[in-house]
């Protein structure tokens, strides 16, 4: 399935959001805008619920589409119209491409400046769609739920992954190896324990990306074969190491 991906039109609907207050300087400078913000703020969890810097940040990212391999992983395993949470869903780039496509979408975050603008771009595309506060109740019963650069935002990943599994039949998430200089934002994640979490579900797809990121997509709830999925994860390793399977950019 071919997702609707207009990097001009992330950043054209920021324009069109924040009229005269749109700043290029910010959107081309979007990382180090966002951790002069965070130094400002201090306390990280006032930061998530207060930060307009994400508002650049996350338009600049989704503009480079280094999610859409994350999106074609998973529209693959779901049947048309599947129901799905967004989990972290910052300004929903993701989610309204998966709208676009035809799948039921609703999104969950923080009340923030993010999720305000979210609400502005549902109306603005003619698009309806719930969107959750994570500080009150989150539905279940979803088909899949999704959280892409998310997990490494929190205290307690284990915690994270047990409310995504708590809502929905199939997770994807993706966890990041920690590298030198990476964000203040980030913590580092035990990915090989992550891993072996996913391991002992049924395991429905594993891809390593960008030289950094382990994607994965598993049926909560259900009993896998974790040495057949090690496995498979070692495999996919291998296969890049030796030049079988490009790494996308």
């Amino acid at each position: 399935m071919s997702l609707p991906f207009d990097a001009a039109a992330e950043e054209q609907d920021l324009r069109d959001y924040l009229g005269a207050e749109f700043e290029l300087e910010r959107l081309q400078r979007y990382q180090e805008q966002l951790d002069a913000e965070f130094e400002q703020v201090g306390d990280e969890q006032r930061f998530y619920r207060t930060s307009r810097g994400y508002l650049y940040n996350l338009t600049a990212f989704a503009m480079t589409g280094t999610k859409l391999p994350y999106l074609q992983e998973l529209v693959r395993q779901l049947p048309a119209g599947a129901r799905l949470l967004d989990y972290g869903c910052g300004i929903g780039s993701d989610g309204l491409l998966l709208l676009r496509a035809g799948f039921g979408v609703e999104f969950a975050d923080f009340e923030n400046p993010s999720t305000e603008y979210l609400r502005w771009r549902l109306a603005r595309h003619g698009l309806s769609a719930a969107v959750h506060d994570l500080d009150r109740e989150v539905p279940g019963g979803f088909d899949a739920t999704y959280a892409f650069d998310v997990i490494e935002h929190v205290e307690d990943p284990f915690a994270f992954l047990d409310q995504m599994e708590q809502r929905a039949r199939l997770v994807e998430v993706n966890f990041l190896e920690p590298i030198a200089g990476d964000q203040d934002l980030h913590h580092e994640l035990p990915v090989g324990a992550l891993l072996e979490h996913c391991a002992q579900h049924r395991l429905r797809g594993y891809r390593f990306l960008y030289g950094r990121s382990h994607l994965v997509l598993y049926e909560a709830g259900t009993t896998g074969s974790p040495l057949l999925n090690r496995a498979r994860i070692a495999a996919e390793r291998l296969a890049l190491r030796v030049g079988r399977r490009a790494t996308p950019r």
